[in-house]
């Protein structure tokens, strides 16, 4: 396993992240894992030299973060890895419950902590961005958060540049902790972020850790069109079949299980081989529900993509409407 530095700072991650929406309990979603089917995944992840670990309170409303906490103690040193979560979408029902209040903030690191079991998380993230709250108001909290050693470091997930931009000049016009990550939607089918995202984190040194690097398992290989059960998360997946799904999507997927052929490999390598190739990217988020499929994804890690075969992954996108905010 690579290890690489997160944006400008000094943490070290490893090339991949395991992400954990996956690992809770099937009543939240019935395509996830109930805990004793989840632990081996952390355990072959740590295995592989997996050390960077994302969850978020809202997955399993909770339960995610209690599994991978146990997990983490049982089968590693906390110092050794990276842990990080995420705030925004509501864990109980009271109107305060989400969003990105310094109340909200305040209250949802503390239950994470609980859950997780840790005194603190290395990378704490807003998971979405709140029109309702004044960034101000948000990025001071987030910075409070930091001095009182509860997080090591700060992220966000999907938003529009501009938003972002707002808040990373906001944080640097005060002299708060800055964001250091984005965990943004991109993947063959979704590239969209290329046009003002990327650039900007590469600019502001921003490492980038994009969610659904296989675009939730469309570019497995196994999708048909005009059907929507290949696999269980597939079936019960709503939010995926909003983001994909179009017929050039299907395009692209037929398009890299075409390379993925002529080069012996599997179609998933290909499109996380591609992902780690794009400059800016730290860590793509994996998932899997199979301990074959991580084995397989690590090993995709250290594939290599020609020119030739990033044109002709390429080459059949077609612009899509901006979705994952």
């Amino acid at each position: 396993m690579d290890y690489v530095r997160l944006g400008h700072t000094g943490l070290r991650l490893s090339r991949l992240c395991l992400g954990t929406m996956t690992y809770g309990t099937s009543a939240w979603r019935a395509w996830v894992l109930d805990e004793a089917a989840s632990r081996p995944f952390i355990k072959r992840a740590l295995e592989h030299g997996i050390n960077f670990f994302d969850t978020a309170d809202m997955y399993s409303r909770g339960v995610s973060e209690e599994v991978l906490g146990r997990a983490i103690r049982d089968f590693a040193r906390r110092d050794e890895v990276v842990l990080a979560t995420k705030v925004f979408f509501p864990v109980t029902d009271h109107p305060n419950s989400r969003g990105l209040s310094r109340k909200h903030i305040f209250e949802a690191i503390d239950g994470s902590l609980r859950r997780l079991g840790t005194d603190y998380v290395d990378l704490y993230q807003i998971h979405r961005f709140d029109p309702d709250t004044p960034i101000e108001e948000t990025l001071e909290a987030l910075h409070d958060v930091v001095k009182a050693g509860k997080a090591r470091y700060l992220g966000a997930s999907s938003m529009h540049a501009w938003q972002f931009a707002r808040m990373i000049y906001t944080q640097q016009r005060h002299g708060w902790s800055r964001f250091v990550s984005m965990q943004n939607h991109y993947n063959l089918i979704y590239r969209e972020e290329e046009r003002e995202m990327m650039p900007l984190c590469r600019a502001e040194g921003i490492g980038l850790i994009p969610w659904s690097p296989l675009a939730r398992g469309f570019l497995a290989g196994n999708r048909q069109r005009g059907r929507n059960d290949a696999t269980l998360r597939e079936q019960h997946d709503d939010y995926g079949q909003a983001l994909y799904y179009a017929d050039a999507d299907y395009t692209v997927a037929d398009r890299v299980a075409e390379v993925a052929r002529a080069r012996g490999v599997l179609p998933i390598q290909i499109a996380l081989a591609w992902v780690l190739k794009q400059p800016g990217i730290t860590a793509p988020i994996i998932g899997a529900s199979k301990l074959e499929q991580l084995d397989q994804l690590v090993a995709g890690a250290s594939l290599t993509l020609t020119d030739d075969d990033s044109r002709l992954v390429e080459e059949p996108y077609v612009p899509h409407a901006v979705k994952g905010h």
